[in-house]
């Protein structure tokens, strides 16, 4: 049991701790594109991607930096009384750029009043010494936080999704990122097509050995625009989607396998109405963040109850 009476570390939390109040992220669109998207490594992208599907309406690359995060700003304080933000680089990856532009851009973004740190999203094979020592640099003065889409721990399943790299990538990726003082976040989506639910129940194991701070999870869901619309849309059959009990079940059992410090930012994130072709669970975050916390304390789990530190640590 945490501090803060959960049975996980939560994020929310660890903010409030942080900075001594709430903190807002405001997502932040520029254009970049993707190694597999390009032709650099592939074409099309990842099969389950539609960046539309968690850009809100006032971030648009048409727009400048400081004008994304200024409505962005407008919007949560109309909204709520939150006086600090974050500039949260969500759109495809994020350290996909020349240095100086990356500069360019991050530094804007810092520039707007108000804003008090960075939230960088990319790929692990989208990193560099250049870029690690810069974010280093910054980190000195501002919250830093650079999360790596791992998305999957299986070799078998970043190549059916499209990713364009490996697993060890992301490992030496971490490795280059850790004890640099900016925090390292992951992301992982739960259920892809072939991966049984040992499998699943396997990742919890794998990804805490990696030097990471914070970790978001999801369900798998198709959404319009993607290539994997087009493939549950030809194939229902090949995806085993997660019914909104089954996955409570999951999630519950799944986070007793995580490294008891890392700290939970995401159990959930449904994706928009319009968007959104499969499963509809019809719940907000919140609503099942609250189920979560009942089956948890149900069945008396809590973050890191099974949780077996690796015998051989370096």
């Amino acid at each position: 049991m945490t501090i803060t009476g959960k049975r996980y570390v939560d994020y929310s939390s660890f903010i409030k701790q942080t900075f001594g109040e709430r903190v807002q992220k405001i997502s932040v669109d520029v254009g970049f594109s993707c190694p597999n998207r390009d032709g650099s490594k592939g074409y099309g992208g990842c099969t389950y991607c539609n960046n539309d599907s968690f850009n809100p309406d006032y971030c648009t690359p048409q727009k400048s930096i400081q004008q994304q995060l200024e409505e962005g700003i407008d919007f949560f304080q109309k909204k709520r009384n939150i006086k600090h933000f974050l500039a949260y680089f969500q759109a495809y990856t994020n350290t996909y750029s020349t240095i100086s532009s990356l500069q360019k851009m991050y530094e804007e973004a810092l520039r707007v009043p108000g804003v008090v740190g960075l939230v960088i999203g990319t790929r692990p094979d989208c990193i560099s010494q250049e870029i690690i020592d810069y974010l280093e640099t910054l980190s000195k003065v501002h919250f830093v936080s650079l999360e790596f889409g791992v998305e999957s721990t299986l070799n078998k399943t970043l190549l059916s999704v499209n990713r364009c790299h490996t697993f060890e990538e992301t490992i030496a990726a971490y490795e280059l990122c850790k004890d640099k003082g900016f925090h390292l976040g992951a992301h992982l989506i739960l259920g892809l097509p072939g991966e049984d639910r040992e499998e699943l129940m396997g990742h919890a194991a794998t990804i805490s050995k990696l030097p990471i701070d914070t970790l978001k999870l999801h369900h798998l869901q198709i959404v319009k625009n993607s290539v994997m619309g087009v493939q549950y849309r030809r194939d229902p059959e090949r995806f085993a989607l997660f019914k909104m009990e089954d996955y409570l079940a999951f999630i519950t059992e799944f986070i007793t396998y995580l490294r008891p410090s890392i700290i939970i930012e995401r159990f959930i994130s449904e994706a928009p109405k319009d968007l959104l072709v499969a499963p509809k669970w019809g719940l907000k975050n919140y609503e099942m963040v609250a189920l979560i916390d009942q089956k948890l304390a149900e069945k008396n789990l809590w973050q890191g109850k099974n949780y077996h530190p690796p015998k051989n640590i370096t």
